[in-house]
């Protein structure tokens, strides 16, 4: 049931379709609006896989604190027209995004037909009525729905810059190759030519391989990182179990592919690869550190992600977050996400207070990037408790 207020759309619009909003708080929320919210998100140009239905629900399932899911509807003569999933960060009311530090893009959903008003009515209804609330939403993409949302809001909006994200245009790889500097590109032809030959066997994974896929992705994920400091979150049950959960549907839904890679009999790699139309991205993959000393595991890894979305008709390979030395080398394009913080009023005491808060964080993630990387995937993995 709803738990917040209906309203008849904005004032002084004009006559014609009816604009409702909803706030709902229960946990199951998200569950029981699975059917229509995809449907939503499927007219929505800018929607990710993070904010498919699936995804979300299982991530509230597995870290939502329950009693603190906000999820705001619009439709338009009853059809859903834009959503946002929510939690309340504190017992203040700051709100923040659903995903913690496993999502690389934070969005709501806006149908495509009626996004600027579906904004200002989504807008209107964010639960922000106190001076000291707050809406903070972290790894927003410049060019999100989200980004008319904060367009539209009355009150304080602060932008900073959040993550880094790198991507590469979905051509063939001996295409990709041309972006290199000469001696570079001919050293990964030879190592291409080696892949080739190497009798290495690929295989995507069904719906119903996905639960033994993970298992392998991630008992490969932590060899592959044991002598340089695994993400300790990635070992822990409740990250296994929503994995699992998630990419089962996302495969069955065709919003993300599984391969898994044989050499020799042996299996030797699984990633994971999350799909919308917009950019295939690489998510996670594990590999055995053997196969260091045979292959370039990162040029096997983007030779099968870029036949995936060139088959699927998509522009873009997304390396999603992270300056890891295998991407650099294939010189990708940057860009920021960005951080939205939203606050109610024009003096907003709270907003003020809580810009300043994230201006002093992000100096120090900086600072925890180039000097304490260890330091830093613990204080993550804290945040996701």
């Amino acid at each position: 049931m709803t738990t917040g207020t209906a309203a008849v759309g904005l004032p002084g619009q004009a006559r014609g379709a009816v604009w409702t909003t909803e706030v709902h708080r229960a946990d199951d929320t998200l569950d029981r609006l699975a059917a229509e919210w995809d449907e939503l998100a499927a007219r929505c140009r800018t929607a990710t896989p993070f904010q498919a239905a699936g995804w979300l629900a299982s991530w509230w399932r597995h870290y939502g604190r329950p009693g603190a899911l906000v999820v705001v509807l619009v439709r338009r003569d009853g059809r859903l027209a834009g959503a946002a999933a929510l939690q309340r960060r504190g017992r203040l009311g700051g709100l923040t995004n659903l995903g913690g530090g496993l999502v690389d893009f934070t969005d709501v959903l806006l149908d495509d037909g009626c996004a600027d008003r579906a904004a200002a009515e989504l807008a209107a209804a964010l639960p922000l009525r106190r001076p000291w609330h707050s809406l903070e939403l972290r790894e927003v993409h410049p060019q999100a729905a989200l980004q008319q949302v904060f367009a539209a809001w009355p009150g304080r909006r602060h932008r900073f810059e959040d993550s880094l994200c790198q991507y590469l245009p979905a051509v063939p790889m001996e295409e990709l190759l041309k972006r290199l500097p000469g001696k570079t590109a001919q050293r990964s032809r030879v190592k291409q030519r080696k892949i080739a030959e190497s009798g290495v066997v690929v295989r995507a994974t069904t719906p119903e391989e996905v639960p033994q896929a993970v298992r392998e992705l991630l008992r490969l994920h932590v060899l592959q990182w044991q002598d340089r400091g695994v993400t300790p979150e990635h070992r822990t049950a409740r990250f296994a179990a929503h994995l699992t959960e998630s990419t089962t549907s996302q495969v069955a839904g065709g919003r993300a592919a599984m391969h898994r890679y044989w050499l020799d009999g042996e299996l030797v790699a699984v990633n994971l690869l999350v799909l919308c139309p917009s950019f295939g991205g690489l998510y996670m993959y594990g590999a055995h550190p053997a196969l260091r000393e045979r292959l370039d595991i990162a040029g096997l890894l983007f030779g099968v992600a870029l036949d995936e979305v060139r088959q699927a008709e998509i522009p873009v390979l997304s390396l999603l977050r992270g300056q890891e030395p295998y991407k650099q080398r294939w010189r990708p394009d940057q860009l920021h996400n960005q951080r939205l913080v939203l606050g109610p009023g024009r003096l907003a005491p709270a907003a003020v207070v809580r810009a300043a808060r994230v201006r002093l964080r992000h100096a120090a993630v900086g600072v925890l990037r180039s000097r304490l990387p260890r330091l830093k995937a613990a204080l993550v993995a804290r945040r996701l408790r």
